[in-house]
Formats: structure tokens, sequence, C-alpha cells
């Protein structure tokens, strides 16, 4: 199966050349295109201060994430989190820069875009000209972001999971008619069912018993047809054939 990795980080501003750090990471395992429930999850301390801008963001201030340790002190569980496996990042560009800052300072290898599926990227190339923040392919694809009052890494991660699963055909990928029901595939077909007519559902009920009448001319044609069949094999096992 294939391992991904689905990432979000949040930051104290846009550009790691102003001297802004991330401050916070999270990580939702996928193998297959299943959740493994396995889940990395840090904050950082930045040392320094919170603009208000990114604080109206994400809620984290500079002295709640004072308690926490630095980058360089969590960088080891973050890199051995990942591993090698592909790096699923909504506008992947914004948090491959910053991680490769993180990185850079910290002396260790840089990771590259390579590395990275971008989501939106993905959104924009199937749906374009339409909203494509996660908020907007929540809402297309019906998935419960209510929680999502401020960004966080985690929770962003865990609704990104799900989009990211929805852009690549759903949670059965390449299923989808096998799942439907016979009446619904007829009516998807068609373009839907027509405006004030009730949708017909799917019955379990068995099919009504039918006859099939023979007409006489019928059984004489079989009558004739079983009567040049030489050493038939049924008679090998004494089935009736109703020749008469």
């Amino acid at each position: 199966m294939t391992r991904e990795i689905v990432l979000d980080t949040e930051t104290t501003g846009f550009e790691p050349s102003e001297g802004h750090r991330i401050v916070e990471i999270g990580c939702v395992e996928l193998d297959g295109l299943l959740p493994t429930g396995n889940t990395f999850h840090i904050y950082i301390n930045p040392q320094r201060d919170m603009p208000s801008g990114a604080y109206e963001v994400h809620g984290l201030s500079a002295e709640f994430l004072s308690g926490f340790p630095v980058f360089g002190a969590q960088v080891e569980g973050f890199i051995d989190f990942i591993g090698d496996a592909p790096l699923v990042i909504h506008n992947a560009s914004f948090d491959m820069k910053f991680i490769n800052a993180e990185l850079a300072l910290m002396g260790q290898p840089i990771l590259p875009m390579s590395r990275a599926i971008d989501t939106l990227t993905m959104a924009r190339k199937r749906f374009p000209g339409s909203p494509a923040s996660l908020d907007a392919l929540c809402r297309r694809f019906g998935i419960d972001n209510t929680s999502r009052t401020l960004h966080g890494a985690l929770l962003d991660s865990e609704l990104l999971a799900e989009v990211y699963l929805e852009l690549r055909g759903g949670r059965q990928p390449g299923f989808g008619l096998d799942a439907m029901a016979p009446a619904q595939r007829k009516s998807d077909s068609s373009g839907g069912h027509t405006a004030g007519q009730p949708e017909k559902q799917a019955s379990n009920e068995p099919f009504p018993s039918r006859s099939f009448p023979v007409s006489t001319e019928d059984a004489e044609r079989h009558r004739r047809f079983l009567a040049d069949v030489s050493d038939p094999i049924w008679s090998k096992y004494g089935i009736e054939t109703n020749e008469d």
C-alpha cells in the first residue's frame, strides 16, 4: 500500500525570509488512501513575538507557545514520522518553504518539492474558477468543519485528509458506480429523476414469478431436436426430457 502524510503548519507570518517561524505542525497518516489513526502534532516555541494578524488566524499567543520546545528539539520526531512518504499539503509551496527554512537552520537536509502533493492545485484543476480554500472544499464535499473556528494544524490536516480523498475520487475510488443501487445508476445515467416525480428507490422484494407458455409448434420442434441427438448426456443421469 502507499503511505502518504497529510500535513499542515501554522506560522507567525507569511515569509521565513522576514524572520517568521513555524509555531505548529499537524500530520495525519494515510495508507492506501485510508486513515490509519496515526497522527503527529507539536507546538513550537518560535522565540519571537506573535503578530496580531497571525494570532487572529490561529489563536496561538507568544505566551502560550513559550512553554513548548523549539523546533530543533522536536525535529527528529517530525522527520521520523514523515519518513520518505509523499506529503499532501494545501498550498504546498507555503508550508514547504517554512519547513525547509526550519530544517536549514538545524543543518538538516531540505525536503524536495517533488514530495509534495498540492491539493490546492488539484482543486483548481477539477473546479476551475471556483473557490478552493479548505473551508470551501469542505462545503463542496459535505465535510463537517463546524469545529474549525480557528485554524489549527492537526484539525486542518484531518479535514484536508477527507478533502484529499474526495479529490481523488471519493472514499472508494473507482468503485462509485458499483456501490450504487441499480435504480440509482439508471437515474444517474439519464441525468437524474424528472422534477416533480418521486425518485424510484431500489427494492429488495423478489421479482414475481412469471410463466412462459410454450406453443404446440415450439414443443414439436423441441421433440424432433431431442430425437436426433445420439447418446444424450442427460440419459446417463436418468433425466427425463418430457419429449412426449
